[in-house]
């Protein structure tokens, strides 16, 4: 019977390794960012580019490798990251439809169009930093993410626009950790469409998994996120709830990331339980 064991040499020497990771990342078929675009070419041009990317596309992977399986976290993936870029974007038109204008508007004279580009790219690669660790994760984002984000920009700007784009699309990015402060409309925005991705099935990974805290128990309680035109301010945000746990939802995480944004004055969310009974979310807990 032939020996499979590898020699010293074979197994330094590193011949099947690639295949192997190759394996692992391997998936039946890639999942395409997916935006309304709205006659912005620039911006179509890049969420190709984007579409094309295999490095990014891996990165991705990495990211969820590190948050589903590592951490028992939701996914941060590219699932995660087009759904924060469609509310962000969707914050971003209703403000503009109600006269609110963006930060590099009024700083830079920017278009519109370059403002989408600044908050969809912030909000494409604001997770970046999980492909190296959860802790500081939005620290990493800054210096993986200024090579690509200047990579994804090439021949599309010229160098000081480019230059503009790039700082906005950071200091968007940096300013959705905890204690983060936006200095930009752009900034707070991205940073409150990353809360708003919890609904039904996004927040369930560690509930599911059998995790039992007021975190999983309550990011199980979400049903339904809508975002549309307010009466008394431009956006209303309805969350629709099986139990009030999810309250705790609202409080902890869109409240704290609301704070702060610079998107307080021109918000309001409405918060409130499903049908005429909660749902039963556990049985039994014990310490």
């Amino acid at each position: 019977m032939q020996d499979k064991r590898k020699t010293g040499k074979e197994a330094t020497s590193g011949t099947n390794v690639n295949t192997n990771i190759s394996d692992i990342l391997k998936i039946e078929e890639r999942f395409l960012i997916r935006i309304p675009t709205r006659r912005n070419p620039k911006l179509q041009k890049i969420i190709d580019r984007v579409n094309a990317d295999d490095e990014l596309y891996t990165l991705w992977q990495v990211i969820n490798n590190n948050a589903v399986k590592r951490l028992g976290m939701s996914d941060h993936g590219p699932v995660h990251v087009q759904i924060v870029t469609n509310i962000a974007l969707k914050f971003l038109r209703l403000l503009a439809d109600r006269g609110v204008q963006p930060t590099s508007i009024v700083d830079y004279n920017l278009a519109i169009e370059d403002t989408e580009v600044i908050v969809a790219l912030a909000a494409l690669l604001h997770d970046m930093g999980m492909s190296i660790h959860r802790a500081d994760h939005e620290l990493y984002s800054l210096f993986l993410g200024a090579p690509k984000i200047r990579e994804l920009l090439d021949g599309i700007y010229e160098v000081p626009m480019r230059t503009i784009l790039i700082s906005e699309i950071l200091h968007a990015i940096i300013s959705h950790r905890a204690d983060g402060q936006p200095l930009t409309l752009e900034a707070g925005i991205v940073r409150v469409a990353d809360a708003l991705d919890m609904e039904e099935g996004r927040s369930r990974i560690p509930f599911q998994a059998g995790k039992i805290n007021i975190h999983s128990v309550s990011a199980a309680a979400i049903e339904k996120i809508s975002i549309e035109p307010g009466e008394g301010k431009p956006i209303r945000i309805v969350v629709e709830m099986s139990n009030s746990a999810g309250i705790f939802q609202v409080e902890e995480l869109l409240k704290n990331k609301l704070e702060g944004s610079g998107l307080e004055a021109y918000v309001e969310v409405d918060a409130s339980i499903k049908g005429e009974a909660e749902k039963r979310l556990i049985h039994t807990f014990r310490i």
